[in-house]
């Protein structure tokens, strides 16, 4: 598990829009990185849309969310709701696996792998400065908000 100031794994992928993302390139922005099970489902989509409507609070930072789902469902989801951030595909979950957030999960009984809900708060040189394994999508954007007020204290 990522603990706060490590360095954030670094990856590349592709956005909504086919565009490669590379964390590197981000270099000097805080990130708020969400890790989400499925693209425009109840809980994602009510975790995406609470961090949309946070936008004009918190400035600056940059959302991104990461999930399995290819980049022409991603965009779909994105269009729908008017998700104007990064939402970006990662369909071998390369990227969840170095968060530690994908792996065995249960629902109704039932036993599978999936991605985790959680979010992370990377800073601009590049360290975790907040970790939420298992969030909810409810609590997401009241978890960024207080810990961007913490950070700016």
């Amino acid at each position: 598990m990522l603990q706060l100031g490590d360095r954030a794994p670094t990856f590349t992928l592709y956005d909504q829009n086919s565009q490669k993302w590379r964390l590197t390139d981000q270099q000097n922005s805080r990130i708020a990185l969400f890790f989400y099970p499925k693209a425009n489902t109840s809980g994602c989509t009510e975790q995406a849309v609470g961090l949309r409507d946070l936008l004009p609070e918190i400035g600056d930072v940059e959302v991104v969310g990461i999930s399995a789902d290819s980049p022409k469902r991603q965009a779909a989801w994105a269009e729908k709701y008017q998700l104007t951030f990064p939402l970006l595909s990662d369909p071998e979950h390369k990227v969840a696996r170095k968060y530690f957030v994908f792996g065995p999960k249960k629902l109704y009984g039932r036993e599978y792998e999936g991605i985790t809900r959680s979010l992370f708060l990377i800073s601009p040189s590049g360290r975790i400065e907040g970790t939420w394994v298992k969030v909810s999508p409810k609590a997401t954007p009241g978890e960024l908000l207080s810990a961007l007020e913490k950070i700016n204290e």
